[in-house]
């Protein structure tokens, strides 16, 4: 169940990357809700992950998973580049991410 929320911890992180997007963009109640609550579930979902996951490990998959999520999202959504380089580093870090749960 810990990895589970850690996973979600990750994609809540970049619901609230997604929201600091919204606010630069365009101010509004719904920007700043998206930001706020996009964070604090992150936080408290890794908080939950890391009774049973080592901090190291689980701050690492989850900052990996915002990082992926959000440039995958960057590019998908709000139209940054999509070059090969952009995406092997993309893929280290989702190798990576993967090695860090097979370890731990």
């Amino acid at each position: 169940m810990s990895w589970v929320a850690l996973i979600l911890a990750g994609c809540f992180e970049v619901v609230g990357v997604m929201g600091i997007t919204q606010v630069n963009q365009k101010p509004s109640l719904r920007s700043y809700l998206v930001l706020v609550g996009g964070f604090a579930l992150s936080f408290i979902l890794l908080s939950f992950a890391m009774k049973e996951i080592a901090m190291g490990t689980a701050y690492a998959v989850w900052t990996g998973i915002g990082t992926v999520g959000s440039a995958l999202v960057g590019m998908l959504v709000y139209g940054e580049p999509r070059d090969k380089l952009r995406i092997t580093c993309i893929a280290l870090v989702i190798v990576s991410v993967a090695g860090l749960k097979l370890i731990a």
